[in-house]
């Protein structure tokens, strides 16, 4: 291998698959696949409903926070 085709390779002499750019170790299109999947997988979770129980635990936070505190004199 020439000292030009080892400035690639990491240390140990191993190639990684796979074209990669110096700066930030994966080509700006795999970067941009990854994030409209990520994207594509938020908007899904974002739009499920809140569960029942989610709701009535936040209701009864609510609840509480607007409830005066109780008094600690006997």
């Amino acid at each position: 291998m020439s000292s030009e085709e080892d400035a690639g390779a990491p240390q140990g002499g191993h190639r990684q698959w796979g074209p990669r750019t110096r700066s930030r170790g994966m080509e700006e299109q795999t970067q941009k696949r990854i994030g409209i999947h990520l994207r594509a997988l938020y908007d899904s979770v974002v739009e499920q409903p809140i569960p029942d129980r989610f709701k009535d635990l936040i209701a009864r936070l609510d609840d509480s926070e607007s409830a005066p505190p109780a008094s600690t004199e006997s």
